[in-house]
């Protein structure tokens, strides 16, 4: 079933329910433990925004061959729950969207072989999209930046003194890049203009940081039933968010006590922390530089092309840093 969101957008919201079997039937593992883990996760209700946002962008080109696109918006899914996998061995949760994660059943060795099987997946959807060595070599630069960006956390794991600029280099690599990747191939590979694919691009790159910061206050601000992740789970980890980096900056007196305690904080100490991060404002400035990015991405929406679809990409952007979820 797809997400309740796409209600709105009826002709995207018909090529992501096409999109959803196709989606099972490229995942062959032998193994079928970890076979069904991963059709589970994929079945399990994600939003499908990277794969919606590329088929939105598809409306810029005049090129609609339905199984080069459907491999384009396959391979952005795939890479996409891939790098979860990994996060999830990483960070040790329990849970993905709504169900427990291949890591707490099978071992994170058994998650790490399952998410590289999806990078293999990924690739061979790429390759679906177009033989043009150019998309390749785009698609393994975008990688790159994704991984860095993930490794660049190791750098910025515990330290009191996290920049803005810091955090915002770090979800760049980690999730903006792979909304850069949606919305450009989605023009490319429909056969938009130069112009059009590169402003895309830049409208992606922008959406992807305006979501990461909604997803890092949804963390200190979120209902966990509504996430279906536990909240604050990259805390112990020595994850600092923004929400959290901001507060930070108010008063790092009343913060680094607890902080000190890195992964031996306990329930209580993180549930102290949340509360000082509400008090301390960092959950209201996290949410104003969220509500920065998304108008600068609504500006760049704005010198798109005057057709339909332009409207649909404004109004989806919009409902991103308004959502609880």
């Amino acid at each position: 079933m797809v997400h309740k969101l796409w209600r709105q957008f009826p002709q995207v919201q018909k090529e992501l329910t096409q999109l959803q079997p196709y989606l099972l039937k490229v995942i062959t593992l032998p193994n079928q433990r970890i076979h069904v883990k991963i059709t589970q996760l994929l079945s399990a209700g994600g939003k499908l925004l990277r794969p919606g946002f590329f088929y939105l962008f598809s409306e810029f080109g005049d090129e609609h061959d339905d199984d080069r696109l459907r491999a384009g918006a396959a391979s952005l899914e795939l890479l996409h729950v891939a790098t979860l996998i990994h996060d999830d061995v990483i960070d040790r949760s329990p849970l993905r969207r709504g169900v427990k994660t291949i890591q707490t059943e099978y071992g994170s060795r058994n998650a790490i072989y399952a998410g590289d099987y999806l990078f293999t997946a990924y690739f061979n959807e790429v390759l679906k999209a177009s033989s043009d060595p150019a998309v390749l070599k785009l698609q393994i630069n975008s990688m790159r930046e994704i991984l860095t960006g993930e490794l660049d956390q190791m750098d910025l794991n515990y330290r009191f003194n996290v920049s803005e600029g810091e955090y915002l280099n770090e979800i760049t690599g980690k999730t903006a890049v792979l909304f850069w990747l949606s919305c450009h191939q989605g023009a490319a590979i429909a056969g938009a203009s130069e112009a059009v694919a590169t402003l895309a691009g830049q409208i992606g790159l922008t959406i992807g940081r305006a979501y990461q910061i909604m997803d890092d206050i949804l963390d200190y601000d979120g209902d966990e039933k509504a996430t279906r992740k536990p909240v604050l789970e990259d805390l112990k980890s020595g994850v600092y968010s923004l929400p959290l980096i901001l507060a930070l900056q108010q008063s790092p007196k009343v913060f680094k006590p607890l902080l000190k305690k890195k992964q031996d904080m306990t329930d209580a100490d993180v549930l102290e922390v949340q509360r000082l991060v509400i008090e301390n404002k960092g959950v209201e400035l996290a949410k104003a530089r969220a509500t920065e990015f998304t108008e600068q991405a609504l500006d760049l929406i704005s010198s798109l092309p005057d057709v339909p679809v332009k409207q649909d990409i404004d109004r989806l952007t919009r409902w991103l840093l308004t959502r609880n979820q």
